[in-house]
This record gives C-alpha cells, structure tokens and sequence, in this order.
C-alpha cells in the first residue's frame, strides 16, 4: 500500500457533498501536491468550487468530498454536459497523494457513477493527458470500465494529447 498510513486512517473517512467556504483554497492545495497540474488547472480546480458556492446547484458543478480526521483527501467534480440528455462530465478526481492505493479513488468514482445514475445520467465522460506521466491516471480509468473514446494529439500542448474517456452506467 501507498503511503505510512495504516487501515485504521482509512476507515475514519468522511464524506460529504456540500462544499465549504475555505474548499477552494483546500482543493487547491490538494491539486497542487499531486505535482500533475500547471498554476492554470489548480485555479480552474479552485474556481470550479468557488461557482459552486456562489450559484449552488445552478452552477452545473456537482462534488464529493473525502475528509480524513477533517483533512481533505480528495475529491470528485462532475455535472452535466449542456445540452445533452444524459451525458456528464467527470472533471475532476483527486485523491491525495500519501492516501493512493487504498481504493479511495475507486470509492469515490463508484459514488460520483451512483449520483449521476441517480440524476438520469447514463455516460461519464472523463479527459486526461496523453504524455507518459498521466498513465496511472489512463489506468485508473481503464479498470474503471471507461473506454477510450478518442485520442485528440497536440491538443494541450505539441506531444500532449488529449484522450477522452467514457463510461455507459446504464
């Protein structure tokens, strides 16, 4: 297992929907520590949370947050995609880096599939980076059930594809 945490930490999870005023700057933090996303992604993460609290529901940003001992561990971000019938985009899924390898991830992403389900979604699609770094991330999805769907090459940067993911829960 990831980390020098023991079980004891990892049953000792909470969980909650409701973002918090300080949430942004957490996520952040969060983010940041992973060491995969630029200064830009970490605000577009921060601002995601901040639309949240300040529209509510209306904003189209859904979450589920992990606390550990009141930590935050990670986190998911999803909502609808605008103008499908019952497509979702999963943005965000974060789990911190010293809590990976404990299936928290998968937690969370069976939870987020469960919500949408519960919303009338029936597809989950999920993007990430094509470059080497990204390929526990390509994994993760992978073993999910998701299914590369396409392969956009040089869309965030020359040699940094994008790959699109998608899972049918329905």
């Amino acid at each position: 297992m990831a980390g020098n945490n023991n079980f004891s930490d990892i049953y000792n999870l909470t969980f909650r929907k409701a973002p918090l005023e300080d949430d942004p700057e957490k996520v952040g933090e969060l983010v940041q520590k992973t060491g995969f996303f630029s200064d830009s992604e970490i605000e577009i993460a921060k601002e995601l949370v901040r639309e949240r609290l300040l529209r509510g529901i209306q904003s189209g940003y859904y979450f589920i947050f992990v606390e550990n001992k009141k930590q935050l561990i990670g986190y998911t971000c999803f909502g609808p995609v605008a103008g499908a019938q019952s497509s979702f985009d999963l943005y965000w899924i974060v789990i911190d880096n010293s809590f990976q390898g404990y299936g928290i991830g998968k937690l969370l992403n069976t939870m987020t599939e469960n919500i949408i389900s519960e919303m009338g979604g029936s597809r989950i699609y999920a993007e990430t980076s094509s470059r080497p770094q990204y390929e526990p991330t390509r994994a993760f999805y992978r073993n999910a059930g998701y299914n590369e769907a396409a392969h956009l090459e040089d869309f965030y940067a020359p040699s940094d594809g994008k790959i699109i993911f998608v899972k049918r829960i329905i």
